[in-house]
């Protein structure tokens, strides 16, 4: 069976490659150029166009909320009299110059 299926095989692709087909040729007329001639005169001004309208003014935003008063702090203690102390300030010593 493995025989008579690769012979098979060889036979279909000799028989598909020995048909000699003649390529088809295509006749195309050779590409025509178009050469520009010379410039003309220039044409007229076209007319300004209408000025544009203005945009509308944006609208205002609302005002924030005020904010909340912060919390009452703590009051301190008295503080204590001078009392009997006294305070002795000694005068700075000359400068000496050598």
């Amino acid at each position: 069976m493995k025989l008579a299926l690769l012979l098979t095989a060889a036979l279909s692709t000799l028989a598909l490659t020995a048909c000699d087909r003649e390529p088809v040729v295509v006749n195309t007329p050779p590409a025509t150029v178009v050469v520009p001639g010379p410039a003309g005169p220039a044409g007229e001004t076209g007319a300004t166009g209408a000025q544009g309208s203005t945009g509308s003014t944006g609208s205002t935003g609302t005002t924030g909320d005020t904010g909340s008063a912060g919390a009452q702090g703590e009051t301190g203690e008295k503080g204590r009299t001078g009392g009997d102390t006294s305070v002795i300030v000694v005068p700075a010593p000359p400068a000496t110059t050598n």
